[in-house]
């Protein structure tokens, strides 16, 4: 056994461990993934979903999802979403290799920047990536959930 992490993207065999993992990351039990929704994503050539672990057993995950842009050229822009990793291999290293692997794919995807929303509660997280050179105060995010789509008409 390598003990190493590795990182690859996500199959549908993963659904277990993904499901597992984003209820970690969202205390809802409406959070449902199935095979089909990872291979929907997996056949997306702009989107990656990426899993990350020790030995076999996948311990955290990230999504990447590329977005054309007109102001620099062939340039797309990365939006990082639903990073999380298994509370019990925390500061292990896995989330680091998967933002390295995801920084990697934006390099070779000519990307402008990767930005990243984090819940305002998740003050750890917020330290992770700003180790890792994500900036909080360049720019503010601003979020809208679809349940209050035309509400604000």
């Amino acid at each position: 056994m390598s003990h190493l992490p590795f990182v690859r993207v996500a199959q549908p065999a993963d659904t277990s461990a993904l499901q597992s993992l984003y209820r970690q990351l969202v205390d809802d039990e409406n959070v449902r993934v199935t095979a089909e929704q990872i291979q929907r994503v997996c056949d997306d050539p702009r989107t990656r979903l990426f899993v990350c672990g020790v030995d076999e057993g996948v311990a955290a995950t990230v999504l990447v999802s590329l977005c054309a842009d007109v102001m620099y050229g062939d340039q797309p822009f990365a939006v990082v979403e639903n990073l999380v990793v298994d509370k019990a291999h925390r500061g292990k290293g896995l989330g680091q290799a998967l933002l390295r692997h995801v920084e990697q794919f934006c390099l070779s995807q000519h990307c402008s920047k990767m930005m990243l929303l984090s819940s305002a509660g998740r003050v750890e997280a917020h330290a992770f990536f700003e180790r890792f050179g994500f900036n909080s105060t360049a720019k503010r995010g601003f979020v809208k959930y679809r349940r209050h789509f035309n509400a604000a008409n």
